[in-house]
């Protein structure tokens, strides 16, 4: 039975053994012998406790694979027997996380099984490891341990709490109701200008009547209309936090606009400072989360710590962005309490004038305020149910 273990108690009692029987054949000492024979007894008592067969099969069911923190993940084990005969009770061991958790198996019949419910709260956000399962035999006394475990195991997504925002409010600028930029392109909605043909221009854009009047080839131009592409940057540094609660407000605040923008469908850019030893950074030096439906995006947010303090700061994450070149209308950087007016001007200052930036600062508790100072707009959020009514006022 080469899957048995000693227990902590075993372990005490073959030490006992081995020292009393070493100690009763040199010194040839009664009370010695006395103390390795009632170990040895231990042993030979516990032995019988640990016989039969272990053909146990267990599998793991989830209610979900996520959760809002605060909320909580029901985990069905089955356990089955799937031997010709009877099985005495076994202890299953089922890690959640850092912790352990012990659920007794009844005695089992042939081919019988049971359904064993364990509960996975959502303390905080992360990701948390169900499994695996070790279906563990003992004796009474906890000498020694029979132990088969199942490699299977899931993962459970704890995400941030979110708050919805007004429809809108994630990509409130120059949407095709909107007005369009100042940005002039070949081909769009709204007509600007013609100017002379340039080798490359498609014929289709070209003005006959123009081209008439100043017998010179001349070609329509445009002014960009398009639909509001949005920019979420977190500053995942957690030195620019005053407290934990601090960076979590920060978390959900991002995941909050981040989110409000994929349920209205934007165009959107979604990052933080890049960690490394994380996933590689995309070429503007930044951490790109994935954010092809909520489900994915709130994953991704679960799954981000807080990055070290030689990760790039938030003026560097800005800076980035903005040597990328994305075609943006509005850009979010939120970050917490301890940047300065100073820095988030220059964070700001990154971008061109025709992209509208929002800071928002988490200072946990504080009171929600709203500035504007050109060229940006500083919103501050003491819990994160002042968003909704900052935004909307943001909006106007």
């Amino acid at each position: 039975m080469k899957d048995i273990r000693l227990r902590p108690l075993g372990w005490f009692a073959l030490v006992i053994l081995a020292i009393g029987a070493l100690a009763g054949a040199l010194f040839g000492w009664i009370e010695a012998w006395f103390l390795a024979l009632a170990a040895a007894a231990l042993f030979l008592t516990a032995w019988p406790f640990l016989l039969g067969s272990r053909d146990y099969r267990a599998s793991i069911r989830l209610s979900r694979h996520s959760v809002v923190v605060g909320g909580e993940v029901h985990a069905d084990i089955e356990v089955e027997n799937g031997a010709t005969r009877p099985q005495l009770p076994a202890i299953i061991e089922l890690p959640v996380g850092e912790a352990l958790g012990e659920l007794l198996v009844p005695m089992l019949g042939a081919q019988q099984s049971t359904t064993l419910r364990a509960d996975v709260p959502a303390i905080r956000r992360g990701v948390v490891r169900v499994g695996p399962i070790t279906v563990a035999r003992r004796d009474p006394l906890g000498i020694l341990g029979r132990e088969v475990t199942w490699p299977e195991s899931h993962l459970v997504h704890v995400h941030p709490v979110t708050v919805s925002l007004p429809p809108g409010t994630a990509g409130l600028v120059r949407d095709l109701e909107g007005a369009a930029s100042r940005r002039l392109t070949d081909a769009d909605l709204s007509f600007h200008a013609v100017r002379e043909y340039a080798q490359g221009d498609a014929l289709r854009h070209v003005h006959w009547k123009s081209t008439a009047k100043t017998g010179t080839l001349m070609v329509r131009q445009f002014e960009e209309s398009q639909t509001a592409r949005v920019a979420v940057l977190f500053d995942a540094r957690r030195d620019e936090y005053a407290s934990d609660d601090e960076f979590e407000l920060g978390v959900s605040v991002a995941a909050s606009l981040s989110a409000q923008a994929v349920r209205e469908g934007r165009e959107r850019f979604v990052a933080s400072a890049w960690a490394p030893g994380r996933v590689r950074p995309s070429v503007d030096g930044v951490e790109e989360l994935p954010s092809r439906d909520t489900t994915q995006l709130l994953d991704a947010w679960a799954e981000l710590s807080p990055a070290p303090e030689r990760a790039a700061r938030i003026e560097g994450v800005a800076r980035g962005l903005a040597a990328s070149r994305r075609h943006l209308s509005i850009v979010y950087v939120v970050t917490g309490s301890m940047p300065g007016l100073d820095r988030l001007r220059r964070a700001a200052a990154a971008f061109s004038p025709d992209v509208r930036v929002i800071a928002v600062r988490c200072d946990w508790l504080a009171d929600p305020a709203l500035q504007h100072i050109d060229p940006f707009t500083v919103c501050t959020v003491g819990a994160l149910g002042d968003l909704p009514r900052l935004m909307l006022r943001g909006s106007r």
